[in-house]
């Protein structure tokens, strides 16, 4: 394909979910109420824990990390697909495409991340007690989570340079509410399939890997736990429960939608709602709901507001 057609899409229609108003109208609705719990869930998370000084262990520490992330993550989507839904303009600028898709993967890949680093946290403080303060110092969980940082960029610049150097030269419809690789690759005037199987290796693996490390650290948990029956250690494998959950909302999805090439089966964009609106709507009452501290400290935040 020449270099001059490289260029010649210059916006792409984003055809969302439904073409029926009044589903569309229900889409707003949902997706409103979703983000708003996101924000207001997340945001009172990392307002807790940022002011009881009695939340300074590395597990909230990395929670406040990922209610940011979380933030993040949501709102690089969902205020969008909610001004399409309402107004019914579903044109987005190639540039806004990539860029949509670049901090998509950014966000998300570094929650994955963060998410393998809380489950290392918790097989620490469980399986190695004794070590656990020195193995999680201040200073090692901040280079944790900027380890994560760091591999979602890398990951991300990886997945748009390479959606980058294809040429989108004639259809510009894209099948998804959102820019995403699976839905954009078809659109693409060339062969993609070397693009696609690198595409997969790159996210699917990223995907399949940490969660098998996390189900592995998981399994090593309840092993440990089975051998010790004492309440601090029922109490430790509640708070795994809740990671397992998390992780099942997220990998889930992503494993079904990335570990494949964009053309081998359609993905459905209701999947993608899951682990775009549904599951950070989910880890604030998690987390709260199954945390005695958080909520503790939670009441006494809303009682010094009110004082």
């Amino acid at each position: 394909m020449a270099q001059d057609n490289f260029s010649r899409v210059t916006e792409f229609i984003l055809l969302g979910l439904s073409d029926t108003r009044e589903l569309q109208l229900l889409f707003f609705t949902l997706f409103l109420l979703a983000y708003t719990m996101v924000l207001l869930g997340n945001l009172l998370i990392i307002v807790t824990v940022r002011t009881d000084p009695k939340l300074s262990s590395p597990m909230y520490f990395l929670l406040c990390n990922l209610s940011f992330i979380d933030i993040c993550y949501t709102s690089v989507t969902v205020p969008r697909v909610l001004v399409a839904l309402l107004s019914g303009h579903k044109a987005i600028a190639f540039e806004g495409c990539m860029a949509q898709l670049f901090f998509l993967h950014f966000v998300g890949s570094s929650e994955i991340f963060l998410l393998t680093v809380m489950a290392f946290d918790r097989y620490t403080a469980i399986c190695r007690p004794l070590h656990y303060t020195a193995i999680m110092a201040r200073g090692a969980c901040w280079a944790l989570v900027a380890a994560c940082w760091v591999g979602g960029f890398i990951h991300s610049i990886v997945q748009t340079v390479l959606m980058l150097q294809l040429p989108f030269c004639g259809p510009n419809t894209i099948h998804s509410y959102f820019c995403d690789v699976p839905p954009v690759i078809p659109l693409a005037c060339t062969d993609t399939t070397p693009t696609e199987w690198l595409m997969a290796s790159n996210s699917g693996l990223i995907s399949l890997g940490c969660f098998l490390v996390l189900v592995a650290s998981y399994a090593l948990i309840l092993a440990k736990v089975r051998a010790r029956l004492s309440q601090g250690h029922w109490k430790a494998l509640s708070t795994c429960a809740s990671h397992v959950m998390v992780v099942t909302l997220l990998f889930m999805p992503c494993i079904f939608t990335y570990l494949r090439p964009a053309g081998a089966l359609p993905t459905s964009k209701y999947v993608c709602v899951i682990y775009t609106i549904f599951s950070p709507m989910m880890n604030p009452l998690i987390y709260t709901l199954r945390s005695s501290e958080v909520k503790e400290s939670m009441w006494r935040l809303w009682k010094r507001c009110r004082a």
